[in-house]
């Protein structure tokens, strides 16, 4: 029988201490009250009045007590829950919060904060489309993108705060010394401005008359590195990050930093591209003269380092690089037997042909094609002889024709002994076979062999001679590759022509890519005189390529000939857009000196009546920014003195 209400409500009386200790105790023989079983010996239940003790005596068929004779006690699996509805199953287990004071706590359990990927994935995705945890959203009301910014200042904290510290490192060595002279206090201030400063814009998209500073910072730092000048050292940071993300100022950079940039990048991996572009990834390679260390670093050493080592004594010692490399070379691997030939090219001369000639066996493609064309630039090598032979055997004057005419008849097969000498059997797509080894062979043969096979003639009179069956364009633009690769500057007259000839691609070169590469085999005083030339027959539409390979500053003659087309084409009110590129060169390239003389050109011209709509502003604009710019080229000169 149950106790009285009384009796079930005291915490302290008998029956129900009874009966929570024999629910307690696992050596009773009977069975464990539920809430024993649940973990949770002190149930609120047993304090709050609920009969729970009683009824699980009631059900234990092992307690050897009968049953309540209430009625409403023989349902032993309906309990009462706190609040008074019906609750099914066993008896409720205690919850974290629970106070045991009838009602439950409104503090719960700390959650962990939502990890940082977590948040930022709900950041890139947006918080519409990936709820937040219902944590986050406190208090109630709270906008979902507000409590996930405030969750993210929180994680921060915490992921600041909740590093442990660590055993202090060794410092590093200190930097090398750097025995250059510091810049003057104005060129360091220029080159602050350079590194931090942005290039003006105008509406619309316009440059406006603001000088591009980022693209100043190139000369600058030629002009500097010629003067012999050193990096101010807070200035490095900003140089190294510049040069990160242009790689055209890397070599300049790098070479004005000096050796303060290598111990920086060993410390930032922001700036790694400076060890990778220091000569044996910034390590100390051994001198030439200690021939025992230079041996074990070539043995023992990391592929950058080898390049390296390879490089340097080849321009030491061209003999002593040669035969380093003939130690190893049937051991290395293709790949590094292409880049370790490409290092002969350093001083090449006659003393390299047996090795080259060996290697024209290489069991590599490449390897074999690298070889055969280092061997074609030395015109007294056993191949360039070969070569010779076989393309005079294809091409021929004809002297029965009325007028001298060169006869080609191309190979009709690709044989063994041309595979070995470096000719490729398969043509690209699109290229016939016959054509493809035919250039290839004109391409590798010497020029000097060309005036005794062809009547004794100069190059010009070659180049003159008509072509019949339509071979003149592959037969000169074979001539074109040899002028380029032999460097040969007579023979690159003569495909070049005069300037002032109507065809504006040359009686020899095909195309102006042609003709800007066979301008590189002319001195340079020659060769501005010649593009000047040019610009006065054809105009500024087509001189672009042959601007990009003249010595900066322009010669005074070639700079007077750009002003001039780019006056004139501002006064038939064409297109300025359509001269932005030669505009950009004139800002980098032009003598600084020539700014008196286009201060006339900044004023806004009478537009013709055919002009493009307002052009005469745009001409304006980018004669006032060329203006400045060199203004400003002609202070960074006088800021960077030669050193005293």
């Amino acid at each position: 029988m149950p106790g009285t209400p009384s009796q079930a409500e005291n915490p302290r009386d008998g029956s129900a201490r009874d009966g929570s200790a024999r629910a307690e105790n696992p050596r009773d023989g009977s069975a464990r009250d539920q809430t024993a079983r649940d973990g949770n010996p002190r149930d609120a239940s047993a304090r709050d009045g609920s009969p729970r003790d009683q009824t699980a005596r009631d059900e234990n068929p092992r307690d050897g007590r009968s049953g309540p004779e209430d009625p409403a006690a023989e349902t032993p699996r309906i309990a009462t829950s706190r609040a008074g509805a019906p609750q099914t199953g066993r008896p409720a287990r205690h919850r974290e919060g629970d106070t045991g004071q009838g009602e439950p706590s409104q503090a719960r359990a700390p959650q962990a904060p939502p990890p940082w990927d977590e948040l930022v994935t709900t950041a890139l995705l947006g918080t519409d489309r990936r709820a937040l945890p219902d944590a986050l959203l406190t208090p109630p009301g709270k906008e979902a993108p507000v409590a996930l910014l405030d969750a993210a200042a929180e994680q921060t904290v915490r992921r600041r705060a909740g590093l442990r510290p660590a055993a202090a490192a060794a410092l590093p060595e200190p930097a090398a010394d750097d025995p250059r002279p510091p810049v003057p206090p104005a060129a360091r201030r220029r080159l602050a401005t350079l590194l931090t400063d942005q290039p003006g814009t105008g509406g619309g998209g316009r440059r406006g008359a603001a000088p591009d500073l980022m693209e100043l910072l190139p000369q600058w730092l030629a002009l500097a590195n010629a003067r012999g000048y050193g990096a101010p050292p807070e200035l490095l940071p900003a140089l190294l990050n510049a040069a990160r993300g242009r790689t055209d100022l890397r070599p300049q950079a790098l070479t004005f930093a000096g050796p303060r940039a290598l111990w920086l990048a060993r410390l930032n991996p922001d700036w790694k591209f400076a060890l990778r572009s220091a000569p044996g990834g910034g390590m100390a390679l051994p001198p030439p003269e200690e021939t025992a260390k230079v041996r074990q670093l070539w043995e023992e050493g990391l592929f950058a380092e080898r390049v390296a080592l390879l490089t340097t004594l080849r321009a030491h010692d061209a003999e002593a690089a040669r035969e380093l490399l003939a130690t190893t070379w049937p051991t290395e691997r293709a790949e590094d037997r292409l880049m370790f030939l490409d290092s002969l090219r350093t001083g090449l001369s006659a003393a390299d042909e047996p090795f080259l000639e060996q290697a024209l066996t290489d069991r590599s493609r490449n390897v074999r094609s690298t070889a055969a064309e280092l061997l074609s630039a030395l015109p007294e090598s056993a191949l360039a002889g070969r070569m010779a032979s076989r393309a005079a055997s294809y091409v021929a004057v004809d002297h029965v024709a009325s007028v001298p005419t060169l006869m080609v008849e191309a190979p009709h097969a690709c044989d063994a002994g041309m595979e070995r000498d470096g000719v490729v059997p398969k043509p690209p797509t699109g290229r016939g076979e016959r054509s493809w080894w035919l250039g290839q062979l004109v391409e590798a043969a010497p020029l000097t062999a060309w005036p005794a096979r062809l009547g004794n003639r100069t190059p010009a009179e070659i180049v003159a001679l008509p072509v019949a069956d339509g071979w003149r364009d592959e037969l000169h633009a074979a001539w074109c590759r040899a002028a380029v690769r032999q460097r040969d500057a007579v023979w690159s007259r003569a495909l070049l022509g005069t300037p002032a000839s109507p065809d504006a691609a040359g009686p020899g070169a095909v195309s102006l890519a042609e003709r800007s590469k066979l301008l590189a085999a002319l001195p340079a005083d020659e060769r501005s005189e010649w593009v000047a030339g040019f610009i006065a027959a054809h105009g500024l539409s087509e001189a672009f390529q042959l601007l990009a390979v003249c010595t900066v500053p322009w010669t005074g003659p070639l700079g007077q000939a750009v002003v001039d087309a780019l006056n004139i084409a501002r006064d038939a009110g064409s297109y300025p857009w359509s001269f932005s590129g030669v505009m950009g060169l004139a800002e980098r390239c032009l003598d600084p000196s020539e700014a008196v003389r286009l201060e006339a050109l900044t004023a806004i011209p009478d537009e013709p009546e055919n002009a493009s709509p307002g052009a005469g502003g745009y001409w304006a604009e980018a004669f006032q920014r060329l203006v400045t710019t060199l203004r400003l080229r002609a202070a960074i000169r006088d800021e960077l003195p030669p050193p005293t």
